[in-house]
């Protein structure tokens, strides 16, 4: 970067030419009596408070697109362990199951659960194992350790959701599409899901 220097008449004349306001706040340091200016950085937000921010944008949204987008940002600070053993740990179970060599990836998980028991995606990631796996009873017990670490985790609840349906329990399959829609309101498969339960329920009680 080049810096261009006038001569110190010049300068002066330009000065004397301002505003008095202007001048004080322009003048070089030493040249006057008025101390220059120091603005301090705001602080940066904490991960909560931005989380937060996003928990209030997805709720706002109405256009489907934005709030997947929304919804996205919200799962990739969940996704932060703040931790490279765990982060490790966790690249491994996702090849495991990838590989469908479950019980290592299982092993994995456990591994997650232990070491930083309030990570809420390791159990989330579990659940989803277990489902897989079938065993709807061990989805359901990592599920509620999700939402006892985060309430708003609606991957979570949607998994919750899709267990009770699954189980034939749906009016209470259709109380967890109502929780997930009221974090996330712009989900359309959500929707059509909570639409179909609706419906449903109204036609058995006919």
């Amino acid at each position: 970067m080049r810096f261009f220097s006038l001569p110190l008449a010049i300068l002066l004349t330009s000065l004397a030419a301002l505003p008095p306001a202007l001048a004080r706040e322009s003048a070089p340091a030493g040249t006057g009596s008025a101390k220059p200016v120091v603005r301090e950085a705001s602080p940066a937000p904490s991960p909560q408070a931005t989380q937060q921010t996003l928990f209030d944008a997805l709720k706002r949204e109405r256009d489907a697109d934005k709030a997947r987008s929304i919804a996205e940002q919200i799962a990739a600070n969940w996704h932060q362990s703040g931790s490279a053993t765990i982060d490790l740990l966790m690249q491994w179970a996702s090849k495991a199951a990838t590989d469908k060599n479950n019980s290592a990836a299982l092993d994995f998980l456990d591994q997650v659960t232990v070491l930083q028991p309030d990570y809420a995606e390791a159990w989330n990631r579990r659940a989803t194992l277990h489902y897989t796996m079938g065993d709807l009873r061990k989805s359901m017990a990592d599920i509620n350790q999700v939402l006892k670490q985060e309430p708003r985790y609606f991957p979570a609840i949607a998994g919750m959701a899709t267990i009770l349906t699954d189980s034939g329990e749906d009016a209470l399959a259709l109380k967890a599409w109502e929780r997930y829609l009221a974090i996330y309101p712009a989900d359309r498969d959500a929707q059509e899901n909570m639409q179909k339960l609706s419906e449903k329920l109204a036609g058995s009680r006919t």
